[in-house]
């Protein structure tokens, strides 16, 4: 049985033991700046598109044809985003892209589909996106988040953090922006009192606000107005953001194998110093995380550290538990403290699930 791991952009790939379905379909990976490579770990043959939406059409570009090429090298500037579609001899269509946007100076911007279910469909390309916070990014940057068509963005980020570190692409891709006050004290209060263990547990419940609003805002898509995708992040798009990520993945069905996997990714594709722009702390006397975060993303080779506990437990590991005690796992918190319904969940994977082809 092959399990590769993930890192710098490399997409990862299990086998789920109970079900022999594989948690990503296929992968693409980036070569360079002008090239990535679709492995499909199989040799069956397939046609190869590419298309700037998820949908074959007469306006795509066919890459190969009946190929049975595991891996193939496809011509793919970075500053387009664009989906590779593989149609089977069956007809059937599978939809792959890039995870990770290949930024120049962003942070863990990636797109969450693509993982397959335990129950065997998969999580759709281009309906949401996950990041860090984005204030330092170059125009080659912006021209490629212009082309994700971002409808809403729901900010995680306290009143302190949106002080120093506004958010900028809602304004420029005209969208949606959602956000819901809190203080920086209520979230690391808790956290710093528990020396590195269990830290996410109550987080659940001070931004529920915020987890309500983000996945109400993903039902949205599914109400057939074009609403656009949805881009959520917080500061280092890792703890807040990996929660919700994880939250929504594990009430889609993605297996917590593949989901604890995802949510480590964060540790390579962060890149810290373009997550806060430089500032001077004494412009802001009264925000008490200035000092902190004037220090804290000065260097340029700041490295994220791992998601650990003291103990080398997995923090989200430990959510989970937590999640699974408390309430019965992620659909019955979502319906417990978020108010829910089974409706309401149900359209939810209909708008973010499909079959896998």
């Amino acid at each position: 049985m092959r399990t590769r791991t993930a890192l710098s952009g490399v997409l990862a790939l299990f086998v789920f033991t109970a079900s022999s379905a594989e948690a990503e379909l296929a992968t693409v990976t980036r070569l360079d700046a002008g090239q990535v490579e679709l492995d499909r770990g199989d040799d069956a043959p397939v046609s190869v598109w590419l298309s700037t939406d998820t949908n074959l059409d007469s306006s795509d570009n066919l890459v190969a044809k009946a190929t049975k090429a595991e891996k193939l090298a496809v011509d793919l500037p970075e500053g387009k985003r664009a989906y590779l579609l593989l149609q089977g001899a069956d007809g059937n269509v599978h939809v792959v892209a890039e995870r990770v946007l290949p930024l120049q100076q962003g942070s863990n911007f990636r797109d969450i589909g693509g993982y397959v279910t335990k129950d065997g469909e998969v999580v759709r390309w281009g309906k949401v996106y996950r990041s860090g916070a984005q204030p330092l990014l170059t125009d080659a940057d912006l021209a490629l988040v212009d082309q994700l068509d971002i409808g809403t963005v729901v900010d995680l980020r306290s009143l302190e953090e949106r002080q120093i570190n506004p958010d900028t692409i809602d304004d420029r891709e005209g969208a949606l922006f959602v956000s819901n006050d809190y203080s920086m004290k209520a979230l690391m209060g808790p956290m710093m009192a528990r020396k590195g263990e269990h830290i996410y547990e109550g987080m659940e419940k001070l931004l529920a606000p915020q987890y309500r609003s983000l996945y109400r805002r993903i039902m949205a898509e599914g109400d057939g107005d074009d609403e656009g995708a949805v881009l959520y992040h917080c500061s280092a798009g890792q703890d807040r953001t990996g929660v919700a990520t994880a939250l929504l993945y594990d009430m889609l069905g993605v297996d917590r194998e593949t989901i604890l996997a995802d949510y480590h990714l964060s540790t390579d594709l962060r890149r810290p110093y373009w997550e806060m722009p430089r500032f001077d702390a004494a412009d802001y006397p009264n925000n008490p995380i200035a000092q902190h975060y004037a220090k804290e993303y000065a260097d340029k080779d700041t490295k994220a550290k791992p998601l650990y506990t003291p103990s080398g437990e997995s923090h989200l590991a430990q959510f989970f538990t937590y999640l699974d005690a408390t309430y019965g796992g992620s659909a019955g918190y979502m319906k417990q403290v978020l108010g829910f319904t089974d409706a309401d969940l149900a359209k939810l994977r209909s708008v973010m699930l499909q079959p896998a082809g």
